[in-house]
């Protein structure tokens, strides 16, 4: 009996050691192993520089805060909301996981101490009784976050939460979260000076910025830092010099170091290469995702406001002019290029795809001086067009789905 009790201990020690190594090895599995995705763009045309695996879905961890900040710049842009309100804690505020400044049920803060302490501390109790103070409760201000992302051309996320904390469901891309960088710049100039905020004292704490670039990186203004094991460490920077601007999105770092070191290279290379003339160089770009050159956010192009009809250069191609999709007909936007012969080759091959769409290529004014060529597919509807985009992603290619009032 003696041996049969020390022989079931020596297996309950070995079953005991079998567990803490396993847990150990996930505890400490690296956070990369979610996927690395990245995309840079030049904020002042929407040129895309470089993407690897830009369309592919990643967890934003609390990349997801700089949408509940967008949805309060609205709120406060609108009205909803002033800096010095006071708005109160809920319990589920209070008990969100770390990172927090510790807020407790009942509490009060102001409105700009919430944004403050989300900009710094990425603090998800600040970030939740902000959400609630948007939208009522946490799971309706994050269907109202996803309404307003789709409305920004961000077609590929889908919030579930105002923080980022864990969801198998929130999910997003690179280049969603590069058009949502795009649209905090464009749109709420009046207070995206928040994110480059250093520190935020609060309850006679100090509280760093988590955005160690604001200090290694010249130019850098912004924007937000993430992380949940399941993303990895994520990232997005915009950076501005001889007043060219430059936006980066990273994610699946396996460390804040290492995240921060690509972002340095993915922008060091874009300001080498933004200020080339040469139409033809190539783009820094990902053969399985962005191929064709000069190609740009096209969810960007698609909602930006309706430019004026570029004038026809002398030699030109002629083009079809811009012109309104017909009521009820919806189409598929697969980017826009600086040469018009790139986004018409673009728009005939993938025509072949969809015969009963009808093909467009309009040129458009970018500012600057700047005509961009965009490549449609029309005449769909709603099913045909998400089928058809569905079919051209699966064939890596970067598309967009276009309503007839965008």
């Amino acid at each position: 009996m003696k041996a049969k009790g020390a022989a079931k201990g020596r297996i309950l020690s070995a079953l005991v050691t079998i567990c803490f190594i396993l847990f150990t090895a996930v505890i400490s599995a690296p956070a990369q192993a979610a996927g690395y995705s990245a995309i840079v763009l030049d904020a002042d045309t929407g040129r895309v520089l470089h993407a690897h695996e830009a369309d592919t879905p990643r967890y934003p961890a609390s990349l997801t805060k700089m949408m509940t900040l967008y949805m309060a710049f609205d709120a406060l842009k609108d009205g909803r909301l002033r800096l010095d309100q006071r708005i109160s804690v809920s319990p589920h505020a209070a008990t969100q996981a770390p990172s927090a400044i510790g807020l407790r049920p009942g509490q009060t803060l102001t409105v700009k101490d919430a944004i403050l302490a989300a900009v710094t501390k990425s603090a998800n109790d600040a970030t939740v009784a902000l959400g609630e103070a948007i939208g009522g409760d946490e799971p309706t201000f994050a269907a109202q976050m996803t309404r307003r992302a789709r409305a920004l051309g961000m077609t590929n996320t889908t919030f579930k939460n105002a923080s980022g904390l864990p969801n198998p469901g929130q999910k997003t891309t690179a280049r969603d979260m590069s058009v949502l960088a795009l649209a905090l710049l464009k749109n709420h100039k009046g207070y995206y000076s928040y994110f480059q905020t250093p520190e935020f004292e609060w309850n006679d704490k100090v509280f760093a910025n988590h955005n160690h670039l604001l200090k290694r990186y010249e130019g850098v203004d912004g924007i937000k830092t993430g992380f949940i094991r399941a993303s990895g460490f994520n990232l997005v920077a915009s950076a501005k010099r001889d007043g060219r601007r430059v936006i980066g999105v990273v994610f699946g770092g396996s460390s804040v170091v290492a995240r921060d070191n690509q972002m340095i290279k993915l922008l060091d290379a874009a300001f080498d290469r933004i200020d080339d003339t040469d139409t033809n160089a190539p783009v820094m770009a990902d053969a399985k995702t962005d191929r064709h050159f000069g190609l740009i956010s096209s969810a960007e192009a698609a909602t930006a406001p309706a430019p004026a009809p570029a004038k026809a250069k002398k030699g030109a191609k002629k083009v079809a002019a811009a012109v309104p999709a017909k009521s009820g007909e919806w189409a598929v936007q697969l980017g826009a290029f600086r040469q018009a012969a790139a986004a018409e080759k673009l728009v005939n091959k993938a025509r072949g795809k969809v015969p009963e769409a009808e093909p467009l290529v309009d040129a458009v004014d970018a500012g600057n001086k700047i005509t961009l060529y965009r490549a449609r597919l029309t005449g769909l509807t709603q099913a045909d067009a998400r089928q058809a985009c569905e079919q051209f992603k699966r064939e890596k290619m970067t598309c967009s789905v276009i309503s007839p009032d965008a």
